[in-house]
């Protein structure tokens, strides 16, 4: 069941969820200190918010890179018939995974991964390719990530008519 068939989300949920995701280690005093509200009316939206899903967990941020995983990659795939990735593996046998998406198209699934050498990739791939083709690209550099999650745009169906970016 989700959030939203019980009831949306209000202004007061949206403020809650803006200031956990910016800094989950707050206490609920804290956190009705930021958004005007009494610890226990705090604790018990954020509860209401846990059980209907909307909160999933609260987790330290890492960086990949000074953790020893100095390379990322996106790899798309189009699996063999028979012996799709998502079918027919585990998520402990990739752990180089840390995201796996199934596509539309002619690729089914899209992979993010991280690793700590050409080597330990090259390796991946050969892995990786028992399931069939797979096209893959490097991350050099991220310019942005982590966007957190806000309220829907309220006009979405004008901002999916746009003539494109604008410069």
């Amino acid at each position: 069941m989700t959030l939203r068939s019980e009831r949306a989300l209000d202004d007061l949920d949206w403020r809650l969820l803006e200031t956990l995701q910016s800094d989950g280690r707050l206490s609920f005093k804290e956190l009705g200190r930021r958004v005007n509200l009494s610890a226990p009316a705090v604790a018990e939206r954020v509860r209401r918010l846990e059980e209907a899903g909307v909160i999933t967990g609260y987790r330290a941020q890492v960086d990949a890179r000074r953790a020893g995983y100095g390379l990322q990659a996106f790899v798309e795939m189009r699996c063999s018939l028979g012996s799709c990735l998502l079918r027919t593996s585990k998520s402990d046998d990739y752990p180089e995974v840390v995201e796996l998406h199934r596509l539309s198209g002619d690729r089914c699934t899209m992979l993010k991964v991280r690793v700590v050498s050409l080597e330990h990739l090259e390796g991946l791939f050969e892995r990786l390719g028992e399931h069939g083709e797979i096209r893959s690209s490097v991350v050099l550099s991220t310019q942005y990530e982590g966007r957190p999650v806000g309220p829907p745009v309220e006009d979405y169906l004008k901002a999916t008519r746009s003539e494109g970016w604008s410069v």
